[in-house]
């Protein structure tokens, strides 16, 4: 029964603190994260989950599929954006208005695929062989597709790292890892200097950080191999190995890649090792650097190798680095573009933070691999957004501030004979702002025009 003023008179609840404050429960009208609908905007006029279905093969039989693998893959994708980064909310997600719209057969809205079914979509239809090689490749065709579509590409730097999954059971390939002190897996990411992920591998967790790094970094050199632009490469001491140097020499790629101290390299620097003279200062680092080439027994050839010597303030010794490079540029300035190299572990950072990718938790290995690359298309997806012309407001805005200021608005939905409206929360996000950031989002539906 509802008053004649709008109000209900039963069913509601009022709050002791305030008897004016009534509570109505509409859960088939309401959800947390009208910001997808932004998010499913940007995958039209990208079309980027059209290439997904592209290439992923459907193994389902018969005419009994109750949802296409459109609609299931949307699940999957947007559902992580959102953070939610297994299929446990699939059947409340099923029921939520916005998830409906966005998934739904034609755009009609129909109620998405429950947790059983996202179940097996992720473990059985994605989980093949086929598939899980089409998913590892996605990321690198996403990210062409907005080179495409953006005159952003004038140079190219990648950095390489690994990072630490932890497990918390028997799942296939969990290993003791000393290094991280716990049972886990060990990816292995390359990241673009844009913060896109163009590639990354699952591995086991008691793996070397370079283990079969020609997995993901071979697919990233073939693809910008047509690209006549300056191209750069930075990694820690795990990557300093002549098969890597080679190739990305091959590949003409500058780069930076630092070096584990031996007692050789030290040899070259002994007369920096000794306290400069004078007063040590209390605030100030003195900082040196010294230009050498240098040849281990395991190179073919010299290559030309920087140190970095750093007196701290109230410490005895000194702070020592070593990188090899092929760069021609000042000491400083190499060592400047290595330290940058950092952004890489910001990104893993992000990415675990705002996505949850280390929720890997499947019982089969195959079916964790699904997981981390559909984790990587969700924060493509993510760091497309954060590449876009966007509101001053939102220019530095992380992963985590776009997912919870963004993503999980508040939204209403009102439907009419021949419309569907959704109104938004107000709130960290204004109206003018959606309507920038949409504007940003159809510039993309075609390539930019060359003069």
């Amino acid at each position: 029964m509802t008053h004649p003023m709008g109000a209900r008179s039963r069913g509601d609840f009022r709050l002791d603190f305030d008897r004016s404050v009534r509570l109505e429960f509409r859960g088939s009208q309401l959800s947390s994260d009208g910001g997808l609908l932004l998010m499913r905007e940007l995958d039209e006029a990208l079309g980027l989950s059209k290439l997904a279905v592209s290439v992923l093969k459907e193994t389902r039989k018969g005419n009994n599929c109750t949802h296409l693998m459109s609609g299931q893959f949307g699940q999957s994708l947007f559902g992580r954006v959102a953070h939610y980064e297994d299929v446990n909310d699939a059947e409340r997600l099923s029921r939520d208005p916005v998830m409906r719209q966005i998934v739904g057969k034609a755009g009609h809205g129909e109620q998405g695929a429950s947790t059983s079914q996202m179940s097996r979509f992720e473990t059985q239809v994605l989980s093949t062989p086929d598939n899980r090689a089409a998913l590892a490749g996605l990321s690198g065709q996403w990210i062409d597709r907005f080179f495409e579509r953006t005159d952003m590409l004038s140079s190219i730097t990648l950095d390489m790292d690994s990072s630490v999954s932890p497990t918390h059971g028997n799942q296939e390939g969990t290993v003791w890892n000393g290094h991280f002190k716990c049972k886990c897996y060990h990816p292995l990411f390359v990241f673009n200097h844009f913060g896109m992920l163009e590639c990354c591998s699952l591995r086991d967790g008691n793996v070397h950080s370079a283990h079969d790094w020609q997995a993901v970094m071979e697919p990233v050199l073939q693809r910008y191999a047509a690209h006549d632009i300056p191209k750069f490469f930075r990694g820690d001491a795990a990557f300093a190995t002549p098969v890597l140097y080679e190739r990305l020499e091959e590949a003409d790629y500058s780069y930076a890649i630092r070096l584990k101290k031996n007692a050789i390299l030290q040899s070259y620097i002994v007369h920096r090792l000794t306290r400069p003279v004078g007063r040590p200062s209390k605030t100030k680092v003195k900082r040196f650097y010294e230009d050498f080439d240098y040849q281990a027994q395991s190179w073919g050839v010299p290559r030309r190798v920087i140190a970095k010597i750093e007196w701290h303030p109230d410490e005895l010794f000194p702070r020592v680095g070593f990188i090899v490079t092929n760069m021609t540029g000042e000491p400083e300035d190499v060592t400047k573009f290595y330290n940058q190299r950092g952004k890489a572990e910001q990104y893993i950072k992000e990415g675990k933070y705002a996505l949850n990718w280390t929720r890997l938790s499947c019982k089969r290995f195959c079916d964790n691999e699904v997981r981390l690359q559909l984790h990587a298309l969700a924060y493509n997806m993510m760091a497309f957004v954060q590449a876009i012309d966007l509101p001053d407001p939102m220019t530095d805005w992380s992963l985590i501030s776009l997912q919870t200021k963004l993503i999980k608005i508040g939204a209403r939905m009102v439907r009419h004979a021949r419309t569907v409206t959704f109104q938004l929360a107000e709130v960290a996000v204004s109206a003018p702002m959606a309507k920038a950031i949409l504007a940003s989002i159809h510039r993309l539906r075609s390539p930019p025009i060359c003069v």
